[in-house]
C-alpha cells in the first residue's frame, strides 16, 4: 500500500505502507516511551542515594522528579508548533540524542543546580517525543491497523511503570545511583541505532498545512476527550501517587511493590486485549474501562480496609488503566484527522502531565485534611463526570 504526502517544499512524495505490523518499528517507539517513563520516575526510588551524593535533602532530591514534569509540561505544545516541518525521524534522533546528552550529565554532576537543569531539558526531551509517538506510529501502517499500532507504540509505558522504579532501585543499590543514569545514557544509544536501522523517515507538514493550536483545540470532540483525559488521568494519580499510605489501611503498605506489580501486570494485559479490538471499537472499551476503575472506587470504598478485596480492585484498576492511553489518544487522532495529530498530541501531552501533577496536589490536600479514606469517594465523582462526558459524545469525540 502506498500514501502519498507532500514534503515543505511542495514535492508530492509516495511512502510505502505495510499491510501488517512493522513490529521492530513500533517497538523503537515503544522503548523511546519507555525511556521517558524511565527517565522520569527512577529518582524516586533513588532518592537516599541522590540525597547522599549531592549532600542535598530528601525534598531537594525530589525536585529532580517535579523538574522533569515541568520540562514536559511547558514543551510539548511550543516543540510541536515550531517544530512541524521538520522531517519526522531526524527529530526524534534529536530528541533522543537529548535523553543521552542530559541523563549522562546527571550522572556525572555533582552540582545540585546543573542536575536540575539536566532533569529539566530532559523533561522537555520527553514532552517533545510524547507528541511524536502516536502519529508517528500512526503514520507507519494502513488505517485498519491504526489503533493495533498505537498500542504496540505505547507498550513501554506500562512495562515502565512496573518494572522501571524497582529495578533501577535495585540497580542503584548495587552499582550506585550515578551508573544507573549512566546505564540509561547507553540504552539510548542503543536506541538511537535502532531507531536509524528500523523506523522510517516521513516529511514534517508544510507551513501552510500545520493548523494552530486555537484551531485543533475547537474541533468538534477535541475538548469532550480532552475533559476525559483529565478526569479519568486525576482519578488515577490521586490514587497511584499516593498508593502506599492508602494501602496503611489494609495492612499492606509494607506490600507495595507486589501491589503495583498486580497492577502492572494487569495493565500490560489491558494492553494486548485493547490492541485486539480498538480497531473495530472504541467507544465501548471507554466506557467500560471508566465503569470498570467506577466499580474499583466503590470497592475500595466499602472494603479498603480488607487486604484480597485491595488486590482485586488492584488488579481491576490495571485492566482499566492499561489501554487508557492507546483509547484516549486514538480518539484524538480520530477527532482531529490527519492534518491536526501532529498538534493534539502534544496538547493531550500538556493535559495528561496537568492531571499527574494535580493528582499530587488534590491527593495531598486529601491526605493533609480528611485523609487517604476520602480518595474512593473523590474518584468516583471524577469517573462519574468523565462517563457522562463519554456518554454525551456520541457524535463527535467518542462516537457510536
Amino acid at each position: 500500500m502506498s500514501r502519498y504526502s507532500s514534503s515543505p517544499e511542495g514535492v508530492v512524495q509516495i511512502t510505502s505502507i505495510p499491510e501488517r505490523l512493522p513490529w521492530l518499528a513500533l517497538l523503537a517507539l515503544a522503548m523511546t516511551g519507555f525511556t521517558c517513563i524511565v527517565t522520569e520516575t527512577i529518582p524516586a526510588g533513588l532518592l537516599p542515594q541522590i540525597e547522599e551524593g549531592l549532600h542535598i535533602t530528601k525534598a531537594m532530591a525530589g525536585q529532580l522528579v517535579t523538574l522533569y514534569a515541568l520540562g514536559s509540561l511547558v514543551a510539548a505544545i511550543p516543540f510541536a508548533m515550531f517544530t512541524g516541518g521538520i522531517r519526522r525521524r531526524p527529530l526524534l534522533l534529536a530528541v533522543i540524542i537529548g535523553f543521552l546528552v542530559f541523563n549522562t550529565i546527571t550522572a556525572l554532576s555533582s552540582s545540585y543546580a546543573l542536575t536540575l537543569a539536566a532533569r529539566f531539558f530532559a523533561g522537555v526531551a520527553a514532552g517533545a517525543a510524547w507528541g511524536m509517538i502516536a502519529g508517528y506510529a500512526r503514520r507507519m501502517v494502513p488505517d485498519a491497523l491504526r489503533g493495533r499500532a498505537l498500542a504496540v507504540a505505547m507498550v513501554g509505558t506500562p512495562i515502565a511503570l512496573t518494572f522501571g522504579v524497582p529495578a533501577g532501585t535495585l540497580l542503584g543499590d548495587v552499582i550506585g545511583w550515578r551508573w544507573v543514569f549512566g546505564l540509561m545514557s547507553l540504552l539510548t544509544l542503543v536506541l538511537l541505532v535502532w531507531v536509524l536501522w528500523k523506523v522510517p523517515d516521513y516529511p514534517g507538514q508544510p507551513a501552510g498545512q500545520r493548523m494552530s493550536v486555537g484551531r485543533v483545540f475547537m474541533l468538534p470532540g477535541i475538548r469532550p476527550i480532552l475533559f476525559v483525559v483529565l478526569t479519568w488521568m486525576l482519578a488515577h494519580n490521586i490514587l497511584y501517587t499516593y498508593i502506599a499510605p492508602f494501602l496503611e489501611r489494609s495492612g499492606l503498605a509494607g506490600r507495595t511493590d507486589l501491589v503495583l506489580l498486580v497492577f502492572g501486570v494487569a495493565a500490560l494485559i489491558s494492553i494486548w486485549i485493547v490492541g485486539l479490538v480498538i480497531d473495530r471499537k472504541l467507544r465501548q472499551p471507554v466506557v467500560l474501562s471508566l465503569l470498570g476503575f467506577a466499580l474499583v472506587s466503590v470497592a475500595l470504598w466499602i472494603g479498603g480496609t480488607s487486604a484480597p478485596v485491595v488486590f482485586a480492585a488492584v488488579a481491576l484498576w490495571g485492566l482499566t488503566f492499561g489501554g487508557a492511553a492507546t483509547l484516549l489518544q486514538t480518539a484524538l487522532a480520530e477527532a482531529s484527522g490527519e492534518e491536526a495529530v501532529d498538534i493534539v498530541m502534544p496538547i493531550n501531552t500538556t493535559v495528561w502531565n496537568l492531571a499527574i501533577a494535580g493528582g499530587g496536589i488534590v491527593g495531598g490536600v486529601l491526605v493533609e485534611l480528611v485523609g487517604v479514606q476520602a480518595f474512593p469517594g473523590v474518584l468516583l465523582l471524577l469517573l462519574v463526570l468523565a462517563l457522562i462526558t463519554v456518554w454525551s459524545a456520541r457524535r463527535y469525540g467518542f462516537p457510536r
